[in-house]
């Protein structure tokens, strides 16, 4: 995703959750965040936006803000502050009155100020789009229901490098431990035949391959069972290898072209070659495990359920989580003004990587995975920092 064809094929199969396990940057390609001190006025069009399930999604992060130690570090981003800090702001924040456009803006105005981040000197960036997946779903195979979506295995072992080393944060690996030593896990080829020691530990059963792959790439999916019962799934930890875009083997072999190629081309093309899908999908030789989530939404790795267009995923080893960011994207609708809105972020994901990237969260249904799978915007973003006393 650091060049315009990577970044798109990224944009096309997003995972936000199961790439956290990103690859050490080469040292010349590390990013570099600046912040420009701005002011509110300066923002485009501050005070258009209405503040929608905003609210809802503030006090999620607030919720998780709260039980961290106050003098702890507010994340990645020095220039946030602490957890003290925010614990101020989410005070004031819950115990206000019922928020309105009005008062909304005049708690921004009064406790924030804007710093516009840029990667260098440059303020533009890539903004890609994901959903939560909706598939079909059985706890018992059946003629019909006969791909599995496996649980976490008990031996899968995922380190954070960055709890051990400052220069490797943000860089997760994954394995099992054999005889003292932590090995590589079996492969999504391996996992997918059965060839692998944990078979058994299976969550429920789909109809359909392709929807399997794709809920492995989203991180998260409401499935509809075969009883009629709604069940939501989300990410439960990750095999360790690679994530890559299967676009990229699309194009290779000449079944898309780099014009042609989205989510939508890309599971039309898996739907229309079952001969070939499975040997394709295999170059991406990362898998994911799911559990079975309760609640209103996706849980991000900020650990609180997602909200549709108001969480977004950034660069964990650069921008904390919790941050109200306004934002100034192209819109994925043909003849659609640029969205200018206050978002939070919520989540991270592999393919976001830069001080100016982020993914957008749409929700979930048809209109939302069109949308992801069709977002591949240039936009822009001020990081709203509690003011100094």
């Amino acid at each position: 995703m650091r060049i315009l064809l990577s970044l798109l094929f990224c944009l096309i199969i997003t995972a936000c959750d199961e790439a956290e396990q990103k690859p050490p940057p080469q040292e010349e390609q590390k990013p570099s965040l600046t912040l420009t001190p701005s002011t509110f006025s300066q923002l485009p069009r501050w005070g258009s936006d209405d503040f929608s399930g905003f609210v809802r999604a503030f006090d999620r992060s607030c919720f998780v803000i709260m039980e961290k130690p106050s003098e702890k570090q507010f994340g990645a981003l020095k220039q946030s502050g602490t957890y003290g800090d925010w614990k101020n702001i989410c005070l004031k924040f819950t115990t206000g009155d019922d928020w309105d456009q009005n008062t909304l803006e005049q708690f921004f105005e009064q406790n924030f100020t804007p710093y516009q981040i840029s990667d260098g000197n440059n303020p533009i960036g890539l903004f890609t789009g994901y959903y939560e997946a909706s598939l079909k779903g059985s706890h018992i195979k059946t003629e019909r229901y006969n791909i599995p979506l496996h649980k976490r295995p008990d031996d899968l072992v995922m380190v954070h490098l960055g709890q051990f080393r400052e220069e490797l944060k943000g860089i997760r690996i994954a394995g099992r431990v054999v005889n003292g030593n932590l090995k590589p896990y079996e492969e999504r080829a391996e996992i997918i035949s059965g060839n692998w020691p944990h078979n058994d530990k299976i969550l429920l059963w789909v109809d359909s391959a392709v929807d399997a792959f794709f809920v492995q790439i989203q991180g998260s999916g409401i499935v509809e069972m075969k009883n009629g019962k709604i069940m939501r799934i989300g990410y439960a930890g990750q095999n360790g290898h690679p994530y890559y875009a299967i676009g990229r083997e699309l194009i290779k072999i000449g079944a898309l072209t780099k014009e042609n190629i989205s989510m939508q081309s890309i599971r039309k093309w898996l739907e229309d070659n079952p001969e070939k899908a499975d040997e394709i999908m295999n170059t991406n030789k990362s898998y994911v495990f799911f559990r079975e989530i309760k609640g209103n939404g996706p849980i991000g790795a900020q650990g609180v359920a997602l909200t549709p267009e108001r969480s977004l995923a950034i660069d964990r080893s650069l921008i904390s989580y919790g941050l109200p960011l306004w934002v100034d994207i192209e819109s994925p609708e043909e003849g659609q003004k640029n969205m200018r809105k206050i978002m939070i972020t919520q989540d991270t994901g592999g393919a976001i990587n830069g001080a100016v990237r982020g993914d957008f969260f749409w929700g979930h249904g048809d209109k939302a995975e069109l949308l992801a799978g069709k977002m591949n915007s240039q936009g822009r973003y001020w990081v709203l920092l509690p003011k100094k006393d």
